[in-house]
């Protein structure tokens, strides 16, 4: 049998530099924190209750948003023959995660209509929810999550269905901050008809388009002057925290305008 010099059998590298070698050519990099596009949905809400199934809820074709297994669904339950309150269920795979029923539990007609959420199942995930409101009653109402927010409440008068548009917690469905968006009548102050079209996030402000009658609000919370019919195409971009709007405008076209 022939033999070999010792020497000669370990003139190969050592498993360590071959292994550090091999590290150093083909680092391993691990992926980063998912940042996903917000996905948006604001429609008709419909009815629902916390104790229904996903897919009972699904066949309703109301607003939802979905990434992956995990849906979020908005609407309301008609809780008495003149009076709905808003509800927001979660599921993962089918099962329940969380419904609040909580937000709103008094005479005033409420409803969720839209979301829009970043995907994030983190307490620091991007969702925020629209909801209406018809005026405000006493008991538990949006006026809690409101303070210290660009309008924290419905204002006078009451009928006119406005918008609640709420940042919303995705892990258990908390209200951190919200804010009413109305219109508001320049012949007596009183509150007046918006409603919510359109929703876009940007990863630092909120852009929101809204349907509006007379008369839409500036960034300061007063009414423009307006000429011609409504409703008006009104776009208003919010700070993420809702505190102040950076801008509002609305659609010209040849039959209306505001400023």
């Amino acid at each position: 049998m022939k033999t070999y010099p010792l020497t000669k059998l370990l003139t190969f590298p050592s498993l360590s530099a071959f292994l550090g070698a091999n590290l150093a050519l083909t680092p391993i990099t691990l992926p980063a924190a998912a940042q996903t596009t917000p996905v948006s949905s604001v429609g008709n809400g419909v009815t629902f209750t916390c104790n229904d199934t996903e897919a009972t809820i699904r066949a309703k074709n109301g607003p939802r948003v979905t990434f992956g297994t995990t849906s979020i669904y908005i609407g309301y339950q008609q809780v008495s023959s003149s009076n709905k309150d808003p509800r927001i269920i979660r599921f993962d795979s089918g099962v329940r995660k969380w419904c609040r029923s909580d937000y709103e539990n008094t005479g005033d007609d409420g409803t969720g209509y839209g979301l829009i959420w970043n995907g994030s199942t983190a307490s620091t995930g991007v969702l925020y929810g629209i909801f209406s409101s018809t005026g405000t009653q006493i008991g538990p109402n949006f006026t809690r999550f409101t303070s210290g927010r660009w309008l924290p409440g419905y204002g006078t008068g009451g009928g006119p269905k406005v918008a609640i548009i709420a940042r919303i917690d995705p892990t258990n469905g908390n209200i951190q901050y919200a804010t009413y968006l109305s219109a508001r009548k320049t012949s007596d102050g009183k509150t007046n008809s918006l409603a919510v079209k359109g929703l876009s996030w940007n990863g630092t402000t909120l852009t929101v388009q809204a349907d509006s009658f007379f008369s839409p609000r500036r960034v300061d919370t007063s009414s423009m002057i307006c000429t011609g019919s409504s409703p008006f195409k009104y776009t208003i971009v919010f700070t993420g925290d809702l505190t102040k709007a950076n801008s509002a405008q609305v659609t010209k076209t040849t039959t209306n305008s505001c400023q």
